[in-house]
């Protein structure tokens, strides 16, 4: 079962490699993995997604907890958190082809965002199954590279009460 962990750290040189290393170093597979400042510059956010069960998530976030450096580690439970991915894909682009790739990319409210005689590239945002979908109308065109930035997540906030 897939996991999304997130990982308040002090923005400090080795935080990554210790925690890349928690994972690797019991045999815990990083699915996914995107770090990045936040609005604090002294602090980074780490997603991760992983594979486990229960026992092993629990397991994963304990040893977390006792590194040095890491601030908060939240487990995101399905729709406790509200999660996004962004691809950019280059796709062949034969002057027939153009308007329909150009079609689905609205479709999926994708943005081209650059355009040559043989390729366009087209910009997404959305949950992974999104992506993958429309990664897969993009192979009958032919897909010349692709990047994924990997899962990033923040919790959902209840509302406050109207008379707080």
């Amino acid at each position: 079962m897939r996991h999304t962990i997130s990982i308040l750290v002090e923005n400090k040189f080795g935080v990554l490699t210790r925690v890349a290393g928690l994972f690797s170093g019991r045999g815990y597979n990083i699915h996914s993995l995107n770090v990045a400042p936040t609005h604090k510059p002294e602090l980074s956010r780490m997603t991760i997604v992983t594979d486990g069960d229960e026992a092993t998530l629990e397991q994963i976030v304990k040893q977390l907890d006792k590194l040095h450096n890491i601030i908060e580690v939240m487990d995101y439970r399905e729709g406790e958190s509200i999660n996004r991915e962004l691809v950019l894909v280059q796709v062949r682009n034969t002057g027939e082809n153009r308007a329909e790739i150009m079609q689905i990319a609205d479709v999926f409210r994708g943005k081209v965002v650059d355009v040559h005689h043989h390729c366009l590239t087209v910009e997404l945002t959305g949950s992974e199954s999104k992506i993958s979908k429309f990664l897969s109308l993009m192979e009958t065109f032919g897909i010349n590279t692709i990047n994924r930035t990997g899962k990033i997540a923040l919790p959902r906030i209840e509302a406050e009460p109207e008379n707080a």
